[in-house]
């Protein structure tokens, strides 16, 4: 029953049938109204399903803000199904089956409506409806803002979603919306979905921003176009399509995204115009898969955050910049994969911390009158079936300009390096490259530097002002051939003509690797130096210090018999006699604190001391470290764990969370597909350490065939019991130059056995965690004495301890 009454106006053909009438509920008033009619609604609480299926206005009066509540407590709160308006009503939703608001059929106006609601959706707009919403606020923390499913359409002005459980706003099953000046936030799924065949959706002028996840995803044969919008504070992609999904983005702004900013893949296709991708994690445009494409024009990515490349094209995936600014980024431009592609066209790339263009695994560039400055590489081709073409292109201020390698073959024409602190052009490894009409200038290094015998041709191409030499060669390879220099000059000799003696190389500056790593060293007539290795301690030191630790009784006669059997295996290959294979990847289960990083180390430097690695070193990673947020990312971030860990130890905490049990699409399962196989490919580079709680680790090593196979051995690191929790803080007293007061040791063996043993209990770092609290406590009643002597600043008492939790 409402709280208060319904005023309808009914109108007809004359001034004669006028009328007007009061209702005491909505429902009944709409059932006497025809089309044409206002209904005016007072304040109150309606408790009623309504639904508008005649060309009707319904108003909230003039009032207070939600003073007209439409809040049943099921079921839809209001259904429209005609040409009707609708305006200043407050809707409460709780069925969350339904939606708060679902428009049916017709072309009806919503103005104003106050949606505060725990539905399906905010508002559902779906088959025959084409509404109008004007200024409209949805806040759902249940469910989707606004959907619009099944072929439905409309035009949404002005409104905003302030929260949503789901996406901000979601399209699918052909629905076609146009937002204008709509703002999306504070949602948990996508700010804008759009997916299947059919469905699409126009944005002018909209802003969708703190959203906990995409902020806008196209998938699936869906299509969307967006012009002056914004997308910025999201926790995933700014931008993700997948699976021949269109996009166009013009004027807009995708901006302080910590994974990429624009993500597509699996025959997606983008159109980005005059907008401006800022202040990403990963990528500016990652572009991935056969049938890919992203065409950019007179667009800027700049300020790359992470440690990756701004453009990123793989997997057979194509992308064309035009007229773009790509600044202020670790990396600009990587092309990897044959049949990867990218054409970068009247361009500036500059500001780029390490390498400006790289290309790799088959694939191509093509650069044409681009500018590239302040970079550390101006282009790498770098294997075997890469190339392309620099045309009509400068590069300024790099360390070295071009860099051929590895039996890459570029077309570089009439392309001007301008002051590199190494070289104009470097070839090495076997690359070889196509150099004509090219110029170097002011070199503090060599103009051209080919070395290894490489084959490249050199066809009028001109140095000047090169500190070490305009043009540098090596001598003909074993074949008996090398370089091809045809009508080359420089300002040290009127022309060149066939390759000099090779001479001495200039000596590589500094630089960060980066992700796509440095540059080659090349060669010097001078061995260098070699690589100073970590001091090794003898093994019989390491073994001290692994004794010395507290309990662990099993752990250390575990690694002892590990050791042993190394040693002798390695004694009986000095004699001439054959070794028994020793497996030493292992699996250390057991709870968190029970000192399973401090084995792994202290085994890595047992291993070293025997030589079985070349130094022993330590590198812990856990899930986070490994799996990325998209196919191929997770290979990448494992290989580099793997590489950084080389001749030492990876030690994997937590590993059975590569593996959850819900995994569904997990990328987990790809970090370990490929640390399986880079532990069979480097078996003797790396020893690989999985660790975690007993169970979980048992379902980890069910996983993958190949996991079980190569962690043969598990090491089970039992729970500290009082006495040795004790013994820890007497360790711990020792070293920071305190003692225990009497009756402390009994106190702390008390607390240690009363403590609760449940998920939150750290063994080990329990005990460290209660001596740092004693050593509080002490401090604030030491304190509070004038002159404290020598055994009241060093002495703990038991009132000391903390309190059980």
């Amino acid at each position: 029953m409402a709280q208060g009454t319904v005023q309808v106006t009914h109108t007809g053909t004359s001034r004669w049938r006028r009328r007007t009438g009061e209702y005491a509920s909505l429902t009944a008033a709409l059932e006497a109204a025809a089309d044409g009619d206002i209904l005016t609604v007072a304040p109150g609480t309606y408790r009623e399903n309504l639904v508008v299926d005649r060309a009707v206005t319904l108003l909230g009066q003039e009032g207070a803000a939600g003073s007209v509540r439409i809040a049943p407590p099921e079921g839809v709160p209001l259904a429209v199904r005609a040409s009707a308006q609708v305006q200043g009503l407050h809707i409460e939703g709780q069925d969350a089956a339904v939606p708060a608001v679902l428009v049916e059929d017709g072309t009806p106006e919503l103005t104003g409506l106050r949606i505060v609601t725990r539905s399906a959706a905010g508002i559902e707009v779906r088959g025959g409806g084409r509404p109008t919403v004007r200024a409209c606020t949805v806040d759902n923390p249940a469910g989707v803002g606004i959907a619009v499913v099944d072929g439905g359409g409309g035009i949404f002005e002005e409104c905003e979603v302030i929260a949503a459980g789901q996406s901000g706003v979601a399209v699918r099953g052909g629905g076609r919306p146009r937002l204008d000046r709509c703002r999306v936030h504070h949602a948990a799924g996508a700010g804008l979905s759009v997916t299947g065949d059919h469905s699409s959706l126009e944005a002018l002028g909209c802003e969708i921003y703190e959203i906990n996840g995409s902020g806008v995803q196209i998938a699936s044969r869906a299509a969307a176009v967006l012009t002056d919008c914004a997308v910025h504070r999201v926790t995933g992609n700014g931008v993700t399509l997948d699976t021949d999904a269109v996009l166009t983005l013009a004027d807009c702004r995708v901006h302080d995204v910590p994974e990429n900013a624009v993500d597509l893949r699996s025959r997606s296709v983008l159109t980005l115009t005059r907008s401006e991708v800022a202040r990403f994690g990963r990528n500016g445009l990652s572009v991935w898969d056969p049938g890919t494409r992203v065409d950019a024009h007179r667009c800027e990515i700049h300020d790359g955050t992470g440690d990756y490349p701004a453009v990123w094209v793989s997997d057979g995936a194509t992308a064309v910049l035009e007229g773009c600014r790509v600044h202020d980024v670790p990396d600009a431009l990587c092309v990897l994969d044959r049949g990867s592609r990218a054409d970068v066209v009247d361009s500036d790339l500059s500001q780029v911390r390490n390498i400006a263009v790289s290309v790799s695994g088959g694939a191509t560039a093509e650069l044409d009158d681009c500018r590239i400055s302040g970079a550390g590489r101006g282009a790498w081709f770098r294997d075997h079936g890469s190339g392309g073409t620099l045309a009509n292109c400068t590069i300024d201020a790099a360390q070295t300009g071009v860099i051929v390698t590895k039996g890459a073959d570029p077309l570089i024409e009439r392309t001007t390096v301008t002051s590199p602190t190494e070289a104009g052009f470097y070839v090495s490894a076997g690359g070889r490259g196509t150099f004509q009409g090219c110029r170097v200038t002011g070199s503090e290094g060599y103009g051209f530097h080919i070395i290894d015998g490489c084959r490249s041709t050199l066809r009028k191409c001109r140095t000047e002002r090169c500190a070490r030499g305009g043009f540098e060669f090596a001598q003909a390879g074993a074949d008996g051939e090398g370089a091809v220099v045809e009508e080359c000059s420089s300002d040290e000799s009127t022309q060149l003509g066939s390759p000099a003696a090779a001479t001495a190389p200039p000596a590589p500056a500094t630089q960060t690797a980066g992700l796509l790593g440095g540059v080659p060293s090349p060669r010097s007539t001078t061995p260098a130096a070699p690589e100073s290795a970590p001091e090794t301690r003898p093994a019989d030191t390491v073994l001290a210090d692994l004794d010395a630790l507290v309990g662990l009784a099993s752990v250390k006669r575990e690694v002892r018999a590990l050791t042993d059997m190394i040693e002798v295996g390695r004694r009986r290959q000095e004699a001439g006699l054959k070794a028994a294979s020793v497996r030493r990847h292992l699996v250390f289960t057991g709870s968190p604190g029970t000192g399973k990083t401090t084995v792994a180390r202290l085994y890595g430097e047992i291993l070293a001391a025997l030589g079985v690695l070349d130094r022993g070193h330590l590198v812990e990673v856990s899930r986070v470290d490994l799996v990325g947020e998209h196919i191929g990312s997770t290979a990448i971030r494992t290989q580099e764990a793997f590489d950084r860990a080389r001749g030492g130890v990876l030690f994997i905490d937590e590993a059975y969370a590569l593996s959850p049990e819900d995994s569904g699409r997990d990328f987990g399962r790809e970090a370990i597909d490929t640390l399986v196989k880079l532990m069979e490919d480097h078996r003797e580079a790396v020893v690989v350490i999985v660790a975690g709680y007993t169970t979980e680790m048992e379902r980890f090593l069910s996983v993958n065939p190949g996991v079980a196979s190569r962690f043969s051995r598990t090491i089970t690191f039992s729970d500290y019991d009082p006495d040795e929790l004790l013994r820890i803080v007497e360790q711990q007293a020792d070293e920071h130059e305190y003692r225990l007061g009497p009756g402390t040791g009994e106190a702390l063996h008390k607390y240690f056995t009363a403590l609760p043993k449940g998920p939150a209990f750290g063994n080990g770092r329990t005990a460290r965690q209660t001596f740092e609290a004693m050593v509080e406590r002490h401090a604030g009643r030491v304190a509070q004495l004038s002159a404290p002597g020598t055994e009241e600043l060093t002495l703990l008492y038991p009132e000391d301890l903390p309190a059980l939790p």
